[in-house]
C-alpha cells in the first residue's frame, strides 16, 4: 500500500471524507457536492468486501472501522458514513474512536426526515437484510415520534438492480411491486411515508413512488445527511466560505476500479474516469 498524501495545510482546506461499501454513497456524496459546493471531498468505495448489507453486525463494523482510519489517515476534517448498514452498525463506535471530529451517518437524518414528512405516522423503511435486522430505522424514529408505527423490509434486489442499472422497464417494476404488496394488502393502515433506507435506493426511486402510489411520500436520506454535514462544520468553524474554489473529487476504492468507475457515474450523476480512481488495500 501505497504513503497516503500529506493533508493540504490548514484545517478548513481538509476534504470531507465520505465512504461506503461500494457505489452506492454516490448518491449522498451527490447531495454534498449541491449543498457544499465549495468543499472538497475524498470518497471510498470498499469495493472489495461488499455488500455490507449480508454481512453481521460485527464485521460491517469492522470494516467501517477500517475505512474510517484510512480516511483519517489522510487527513480529512470530517467524516460521513454514506452506508446505512455501516450506521447502523458501526456509527457510535466510530464517533468513540475519532472523539472530536465530526462523524456523520446517514439513519438520524432519513429517520428526522420521515417523521417531518409523515402525517399519519405510519412509516414504511425500504432497506438491505442487515439493516432491517438492526432495527436502527425503527429505534431512530420511536425517538423522535413515539407514536409512529414503522414497517421494515429488506429489499435486497433493490441493489443488484440499481447496480446493474435496471432502474425502470418491467423487471424493476416487477420488483417494487413484489417488495412494496404486503403494504398495500391493509389499506386503512397502509404508510403514507416510505423511507429509502438504503444509498442505492434513490437511483429506483421513480419505480418504488409508482408502487406505492401517489399519495406516498418519498424520503431519502441524502439531503438531510448534506444538511446536517454543514451544520456541523458551521458550528466548529471549519465551513469554507461560499467563494472558495474547491479541489474537487478523490475517489479511493479496494478493488475493480475500472467497474467502480462505470457504475459509479450512474450514482453521483456525472461520469468518473478509472485513471481518477485510486486502488488501495484496507
Amino acid at each position: 500500500m501505497s504513503e497516503p498524501p500529506a493533508p493540504p495545510p490548514g484545517g478548513m482546506q481538509r476534504p470531507i471524507g465520505v465512504f461506503d461499501s461500494g457505489v452506492g454513497g454516490l448518491t449522498v456524496l451527490r447531495a454534498l457536492r449541491a449543498a457544499l459546493p465549495a468543499e472538497s471531498f475524498l470518497y471510498l468505495g470498499d469495493t472489495a468486501r461488499l455488500p455490507y448489507g449480508t454481512k453481521s453486525e460485527h464485521t460491517v463494523a469492522r470494516y467501517a472501522l477500517q475505512a474510517a482510519d484510512e480516511l483519517v489517515e489522510r487527513g480529512i476534517k470530517c467524516l460521513v458514513v454514506a452506508c446505512n448498514t455501516a450506521s447502523a452498525a458501526a456509527l457510535p463506535a466510530l464517533q468513540q474512536r475519532f472523539g472530536e471530529l465530526p462523524v456523520v451517518g446517514v439513519i438520524e437524518p432519513g429517520a428526522r426526515a420521515a417523521c417531518a414528512a409523515s402525517h399519519s405516522g405510519r412509516i414504511a423503511v425500504l432497506a438491505t437484510e442487515s439493516t432491517v435486522r438492526a432495527g436502527a430505522y425503527t429505534r431512530a424514529i420511536a425517538r423522535l415520534r413515539p407514536d409512529a408505527e414503522v414497517r421494515a423490509i429488506a429489499c435486497a434486489l433493490f441493489v443488484a438492480l440499481a447496480e446493474e442499472g435496471w432502474t425502470e422497464g418491467a423487471v424493476a417494476r416487477a420488483a417494487a411491486e413484489r417488495y412494496l404488496a404486503p403494504l398495500r394488502m391493509a389499506e386503512a393502515a397502509a404508510p403514507d411515508t416510505i423511507v429509502l433506507g438504503c444509498t442505492h435506493f434513490p437511483v429506483l426511486q421513480a419505480v418504488i413512488a409508482a408502487a406505492a402510489g401517489e399519495h406516498v411520500r418519498i424520503v431519502d436520506s441524502a439531503a438531510t445527511s448534506a444538511a446536517q454535514v454543514r451544520s456541523q462544520l458551521a458550528a466548529r468553524g471549519l465551513l469554507l466560505p461560499a467563494g472558495a474554489v474547491p479541489a474537487g473529487v478523490r475517489f479511493l476504492a479496494t478493488d475493480a476500479v475500472s467497474r467502480f468507475a462505470a457504475v459509479g457515474g450512474r450514482f453521483l450523476g456525472a461520469p468518473i474516469a478509472a485513471d481518477d480512481v485510486e486502488l488501495i488495500d484496507l
